[in-house]
Formats: structure tokens, sequence, C-alpha cells
């Protein structure tokens, strides 16, 4: 912690704000994509992007799930969605999983977290029921990508179910994009239009 606070305390220091960039940041925010992934410590999404400060509207939790449209229950997740689309206008939003995600391996294990992180248990929940055909299919030990992988395409199809994020894929004001992301290699699969993930070249 100390060495974090450390940065912190040095950080006007470190960074330029006499260029200007800090200054119009002040005056507004237009991010280019909403990036929705994991809270894993792991993924960074500007690291992994390349993204400066506003370039990308961020929502993170356990899974990277996208709760579905309709919950009775306040949902910061909606929240951001919605404020994404109807006040930031942003025409990509990213849904990224990950490798060695501890929420897809708590679901792939099938392990009852309800008494001990009640929470974590109610929060995965929202996610088991769509990854079914994957961790009750033919194969006997599912491999931990295939359902983080599997996870993106379902969170994409609960993303369209959003009134905000329907409306804007109808008249083509929203694309919408499935990516997994290799926390040992660094490398990045996009999903693909025939439901395939693959790395592709820069």
């Amino acid at each position: 912690m100390k060495a974090l606070l450390d940065r912190a305390r040095s950080f006007q220091r470190r960074v330029d704000f006499e260029s200007g960039e800090y200054q119009r940041l002040a005056e507004g925010q237009y991010p280019e994509a909403l990036f929705i992934t994991c809270s894993d410590s792991r993924v960074i999404p500007a690291l992994i992007t390349g993204a400066r400060p506003g370039e990308i509207f961020e929502l993170r939790n356990a899974g990277n799930i996208v709760p579905p449209h309709g919950r009775k229950s306040a949902s910061g997740e909606a929240a951001t969605i919605e404020y994404a689309l109807e006040v930031l206008g942003v025409q990509d939003i990213v849904v990224c999983g990950h490798s060695h995600c501890g929420a897809m391996g708590a679901i792939k294990s099938g392990d009852d977290l309800s008494a001990k992180l009640p929470g974590v248990d109610a929060w995965l929940q929202l996610a088991r029921p769509r990854l079914a055909p994957v961790l009750d299919g033919a194969m006997e030990d599912p491999r931990l990508p295939d359902v983080a992988k599997l996870n993106v395409v379902n969170q994409l199809a609960v993303l369209r179910s959003h009134p905000a994020a329907r409306r804007r894929l109808v008249s083509g004001r929203l694309r919408l994009h499935g990516w997994y992301y290799e926390v040992d290699t660094g490398r990045v699969h996009e999903l693909d239009e025939d439901g395939l993930f693959r790395v592709h070249a820069a």
C-alpha cells in the first residue's frame, strides 16, 4: 500500500498538467467505448487498449456480468450502461472475459458459496443458467476458457435486451464486441461473426 500511496502523492509531479489535456478533461468526457470487464486486478482495460484518460468508460464486476433488464433492485451495472448510451452516446461496447477468472472458475466447479460468500453466490447465479450448455453438456470437465468465452457471448445477448442498447442496435448506432484476454500471454481473442474467438494481427 505504501508504494501505491507514494505514487498517488507524486502523481501531479509525474504528469504534465500544463499540456492542456487534463484541463480539457475537466470540461467533460467523450469516451469512445464502454468497456465491460471483470474486477480482477490483472485485467486493466487502459493497459490492454492503450487508452488515454477520457477514452473509455469502464464497468467492472466479478465475472463481467450484465444483469438482465427489468430487475427490481437498483443496479450499478444497469445505471452505467444506461448512462454510457443515453448521456455519453458511446457507439461501441466491449464485453471482455479473461483467462484464470475466479468467478468463472467458481461457476465451473459448481461449489456452493451461499454460506461463506452469499453475495458472490447470488451474483454468480445471474450467469449460471446460460452457461448450462457447457457445464451440463457432453464434456465431463469443460475447460475454463470455454466457460469464460461462452459467458462473454451470453452477456452480449443480455446486453441486447436492454432497451437503450436495443434501440441503438436497430438504428445502427451501436456496435457490440466480445473479447477474451489471456492474462499470461497478453493475447486478445475477438469474437467473430461466426461465433468463434480469434486472435487478429495488429
